[in-house]
């Protein structure tokens, strides 16, 4: 007993001992030990859907699509929904937020059927639709919708109430379904003007929620399919309500040559500041990748690209086939290169725009994987049936000199994802990032990608242990301007393959110039690359990547291909007075694309034309040099 009482008493006294020896006050409230209280510049990627349509849509719900918003945003969340075709279906890892941009156009007119809703019934066309539609021939009633919205006659106009109630119950979804910091339902539409079949569809984002966005019901291409009319309405929303509201045009190569075209689309008058300004006022982004095609650029407009030819479309429009000439209106890294040009001649640049994927889906789930695909509509979700591969999307109007432009479902895309760089998954932080530009496309991965340009930075700025702080600080993100320097800008990337995804092959830089005579040039730089290849003096590397796909199988592997790569690149050719701009584009190693994957688990004949392997892509926001 006394052995064990000495023990504890000399215990005690040695713990005494070392709490005397301890510190006995606290930091002042002064004291900034965290290096993170004031921290404010974005430190988080989030992965979303800014293009996704449910049974609100016609083209979508009277074509089979059952699926309303609820759905959708469950199925975005990571939820497991069975589809209109009784498939069941689920993201990989759910979505960080979603824009359901139905289209405006008789919005909710299928649900609207299926309930038998008296207002609809109250109208004759309205009546006849919705009959037709019960007794199985939606395809008639699809087809008095359509020529409705071809002459741009809208046949309910003047039911009260109609579009206003279609348009809340699509913000109260939004708002049920809005949980700030967690999963975030941005509040949008499609506004879908389409002159004579060609597409200038804009996706309009709000900032706000359900009570400022029901002040308004949304401008549809019954009211005008010119833009400038779509942005006065945009401006007439924000002076209204206080709150804030963007546009992103898409499908620049179906637009037959009108998306970026040299003249105004009412009275074909050129552009003049004016114009510029309004139009890189209310059009900050564009969404370059998606179902229908990948919009970067095109072969006959880079031909020193060699993967410039990725998920093409270029056959024509929804309305007639295309004339070769059209194609510098159509593609983003021509008109970033003519924005120079207009800037240098007006004063602004109209086309001063972000980069952005999504999926223009219209079976209410957002799927942008090649091994998860749902399809472009209903009818052509994941089945056996031939109608997967041959249904057409463009080619059913006549074609005025009798040329085939039909693309068919095995041409579409599984594409793409937007990417926003911002510190919290809310609506205020990622609508400020899509303003700002700081965002990336990608074709359907989530690979992470950073970009800082600046004048100051050093190689061995890459591996600071404080990299993303100190490029804010010293430069600027993607998205940004830099002003005249006498030194050439220089740029630190890093990328990151997407944890489920593929190794990379290479990081690119796209640069884009205005030289002294007002021509627009374009080249391209390798300026990392995978598995210790060597990139020459010329700035290209001449050795591939390698491809280790197994078509049969539908399978590859990692064994080729880096897991990270980043770069210091300073631009060789710099010229001071030039105008320039300058984007990363990053890409994966060889996969299996969606219809080597079908026909492996299906067991169907794979289609000719499209290639068995593709190489997954991001294309980030460009940064802007002004002299």
């Amino acid at each position: 007993m006394t052995r064990v009482l000495v023990s504890i008493l000399l215990f005690t006294a040695i713990n005494g001992a070392f709490a005397q020896d301890a510190p006995q006050s606290v930091p002042s409230p002064e004291a900034e030990y965290a290096p993170y209280p004031d921290q404010n510049f974005p430190n988080r990627v989030f992965f979303g859907d800014t293009h996704l349509h449910t049974s609100y849509s016609t083209d979508a719900g009277m074509f089979g699509n059952r699926l309303g918003p609820d759905e959708a945003y469950r199925f975005a969340k990571g939820g497991t929904v069975t589809s209109s075709t009784g498939v069941k279906a689920r993201l990989k890892r759910p979505l960080d937020f979603l824009v359901i941009a139905d289209h405006a156009e008789n919005l909710g007119l299928s649900p609207m059927i299926s309930e038998s809703d008296k207002r609809l019934l109250a109208s004759s066309w309205g009546k006849q639709v919705h009959d037709l539609t019960k007794v199985g021939k939606p395809d008639e009633a699809y087809a008095m919708w359509g020529s409705a919205v071809g002459a741009r006659k809208d046949p309910l106009s003047g039911i009260e109430g109609l579009m206003v109630s279609m348009w809340q119950r699509l913000t109260k979804a939004a708002e049920n379904h809005n949980t700030p910091g967690l999963f975030t339902a941005l509040i949008g539409y499609e506004w879908t003007s389409s002159p004579d079949g060609n597409n200038l569809h804009r996706n309009l984002v709000f900032r706000d929620d359900k009570t400022k966005a029901d002040q308004v019901v949304p401008m549809s291409a019954y009211d005008s399919e010119d833009p400038e009319d779509l942005w006065k309405w945009m401006e007439s929303y924000e002076k209204k309500t206080g709150g804030r509201v963007l546009a992103i045009p898409h499908n620049g190569n179906l637009s037959n040559g009108l998306m970026f075209d040299s003249v105004t689309l009412t009275g074909r008058k050129p552009l003049d500041r004016d114009y510029a300004e309004r139009r890189a006022r209310w059009e900050p982004l564009y969404e370059v990748t998606q179902i229908k095609g990948d919009g970067e650029t095109h072969p006959l407009l880079s031909p020193n690209d060699e993967f410039a030819d990725f998920e093409t479309w270029d056959k024509g429009s929804f309305g007639a086939a295309k004339e070769k000439d059209m194609l510098p209106r159509e593609y983003a890294r021509e008109a970033l290169k003519q924005g120079l040009a207009y800037e240098q001649k007006l004063g602004a640049n109209p086309y001063q725009f972000g980069l952005i994927g999504s999926t223009d889906s219209h079976t209410s789930l957002a799927t942008a994987a090649e091994d998860n695909f749902f399809g472009k509509a209903t009818a052509v979700e994941p089945t056996a049936d031939l109608i997967r591969f041959e249904e057409k999307i463009t080619g059913y109007l006549p074609d005025p000199e009798g040329r085939d432009y039909a693309i068919r479902h095995y041409q579409a895309s599984a594409s793409g994802l937007a990417a926003v760089w911002a510190r919290e998954n809310t609506r205020e932080a990622l609508w400020d990032a899509m303003a700002r530009r700081e965002v990336y496309a990608t074709t359907g991965t989530r690979l992470v990608v950073r970009l800082f340009a600046g004048f100051d930075f050093v190689a061995d700025d890459l591996n600071r242990h404080d990299f993303a702080r100190y490029g804010y600080a010293q430069g600027v993100p993607m998205g940004g301007e830099l002003q005249q320097s006498e030194t050439a800008p220089a740029f630190l990337i890093r990328a990151m393959r997407d944890p489920d995804g593929a190794n990379l092959d290479r990081i690119q830089v796209v640069k884009g110039w205005l030289d002294a005579d007002g021509k627009t040039h374009e080249r391209v730089y390798d300026v990392a690359v995978s598995d210790g290849r060597k990139i020459s003096r010329d700035g290209r590397a001449g050795q591939k990547v390698g491809n280790t796909v197994d078509v049969a199988s539908a399978n590859y592997d990692n064994s080729i291909g880096d897991v990270f790569l980043q770069a210091y690149w300073k631009d060789p050719d710099f010229q001071r007075t030039h105008k320039a701009f300058y984007y990363v584009r990053v890409l994966e190693i060889p996969t299996p694309r969606w219809t080597t994957y079908d026909a492996k688990y299906f067991g169907v004949k794979r289609p000719d034309g499209v290639p068995a392997a593709i190489q997954e892509r991001a294309y980030t926001s460009p940064v802007w040099y002004s002299p």
